[in-house]
C-alpha cells in the first residue's frame, strides 16, 4: 500500500478552488485558516493537498489534516475539523460559477 502523503501525490491548496467555489461565493483559494496544533495561519492555498479518494488539505508546516473535501452525486461533506478557524475576507475575489 502507497503512503498517501507522498510527495508525488502532493499539490498545492489551489487544487481545491473548484470544488470549494461550489460551497464558497469567494475565491476558495484565499479564505484564511489557521492549524489547530501549530497555530500555521494562511491561505488555502499555501495548504499541501494529497489527490485520493477525496482531496485532503495538510498543513504546510506539521502537516496535520486540515480539512477534507468528499463530493457525492448529491452532496458536498467539508470536514475542516483540523482548523481552528476560517476567516472569510469581505474583499475577497467573487466567484461567479452561475451564468444567465
Amino acid at each position: 500500500m502507497s503512503d498517501p502523503t507522498s510527495e508525488e501525490r502532493m499539490l498545492d491548496g489551489n487544487v481545491l478552488g473548484g470544488p470549494l467555489s461550489e460551497i464558497f461565493t469567494v475565491d476558495p483559494t484565499t479564505i484564511v485558516g489557521q492549524c489547530m496544533d501549530c497555530g500555521w495561519t494562511g491561505p488555502l492555498a499555501e495548504m499541501r493537498v494529497y489527490m485520493g479518494a477525496a482531496p485532503v488539505g495538510r498543513c504546510p508546516r506539521c502537516g496535520r489534516v486540515l480539512l477534507v473535501v468528499v463530493q457525492s452525486p448529491d452532496a458536498i461533506r467539508l470536514d475542516v475539523s483540523g482548523l481552528v478557524s476560517l476567516r472569510i475576507s469581505h474583499s475577497s475575489p467573487q466567484v461567479n460559477n452561475h451564468q444567465g
